[in-house]
């Protein structure tokens, strides 16, 4: 596991990352996998590693586990590697905004 300081940093800048609410990101969640025939049941709605964000804005620090510690620097790191590209044609920003968002990430959000 982590020192308290790295944790600390992790908690900020998850929560500064994932700039979606848990309603907000269940949502997407099951907007984004529901077709013209069927939707998914809330819990399973979107991708593993948007389901274990969304896990884990429900819980607290100390309740985290390895693996919650592991998918937070994923996300953190993908938030950040995403924000540098430099804008593309229009389809592609949607794409990688949806993609984003799939991890609780709006991009068009400050």
């Amino acid at each position: 596991m982590t020192d308290a300081l790295e944790m600390d940093a992790l908690w900020e800048g998850f929560h500064r990352a994932v700039n979606m609410t848990s309603q907000e990101l269940a949502a997407w969640l099951r907007v984004r996998d529901a077709d013209e025939s069927t939707e998914p049941l809330p819990e399973h709605a979107g991708t593993p590693t948007g389901q274990h964000v969304l896990e884990i804005l429900q819980k607290r620090r100390t309740d985290l586990t390895d693996d919650d510690v592991r998918v937070m620097y994923d996300v953190v790191d993908t938030v950040a590697e995403q924000s540098g590209v430099e804008n593309e044609p229009e389809a592609e920003e949607t794409r990688r905004r949806h993609l984003l968002m799939t991890i609780g990430h709006d991009p068009l959000r400050s």
